[in-house]
């Protein structure tokens, strides 16, 4: 255990920040297989701009890698084109 101030309350930070990233990249995760699970393009389309301003501000916040984002948005703009 650890025997500073600053460090107790450094381990309290860091689960607290966990937790939320842990929500965050779950609920971008379940966005991402709600649009995948779409038919139509007129439905899809809305999702997907809430679905890139998720990735993005999961890259911005490391909670995943950009690139990792920019793989994301860029397969799902193509999935998203290919809906009639």
């Amino acid at each position: 255990m650890a025997n500073h101030k600053s460090a107790i309350k450094r381990i309290r930070a860091n689960a607290t920040k966990r937790l939320r990233n842990r929500y965050q990249a779950k609920t971008t995760r379940n966005a991402i297989k709600r649009l995948r699970g779409t038919t139509s393009k007129e439905e899809a389309t809305p999702l997907l701009t809430k679905v890139v301003s998720m990735l993005d501000r999961l890259a911005k916040k490391n909670v995943i890698h950009k690139n990792k984002a920019s793989n994301n948005k860029s397969k799902l703009t193509k999935f998203v084109n290919g809906l009639k």
